[in-house]
């Protein structure tokens, strides 16, 4: 959450001429809704699902530079659907987080003790992002710009 997956995203397709596609856009666009509001009025789980079906469409029908929300690796078979891909995982501390969110803007999942859960929920899927990233690449103290030539020297891409 506030790592900068949208706007690395933007420009690591613009740098390669490829599209962009978020899968958190496709669930509020699919939805009508914020992703809060899916969390609000049906949980949780009910939001993994959209989510795990959003990636496995998007995986299947997106060439090009593809965004995830941070619970997507969540799901086993999400998982299992990125072995092949080049997933990049963006790290950012918790302190970066504060300064670039505040950690008080509508984050379903940190609605109390914004700082604790971060950490908690960090806990509980770094494992997962590496599992699944062919590469990890820190955004602390770090423009976009800066970011974005980080993967792509990770991914060994070329700019168009």
């Amino acid at each position: 959450m506030g790592v900068g997956k949208s706007t690395v995203g933007r420009l690591l397709a613009d740098h390669l001429g490829v599209g962009y596609r978020d899968t958190d856009d496709d669930i509020v666009a699919a939805q009508g809704r914020t992703i809060a509001e899916i969390f609000v009025d049906e949980g949780e789980s009910a939001f993994r699902a959209l989510e795990k079906a959003a990636v496995r469409a998007a995986l299947a029908g997106h060439d090009g530079v593809l965004a995830l929300g941070g619970g997507a690796v969540l799901d086993e078979e999400t998982r299992a659907l990125l072995a092949g891909h080049r997933v990049v995982y963006l790290s950012m501390e918790v302190e970066e987080a504060v300064k670039r969110t505040g950690l008080n803007v509508a984050r379903p999942l940190l609605a109390v003790n914004p700082r604790k859960q971060w950490r908690e929920l960090m806990e509980a899927r770094r494992h997962l992002y590496e599992q699944v990233a062919v590469a990890m690449v820190a955004t602390d103290g770090r423009t976009p710009e800066e970011v974005t030539q980080s993967v792509l020297d990770a991914l060994e891409l070329k700019q168009r």
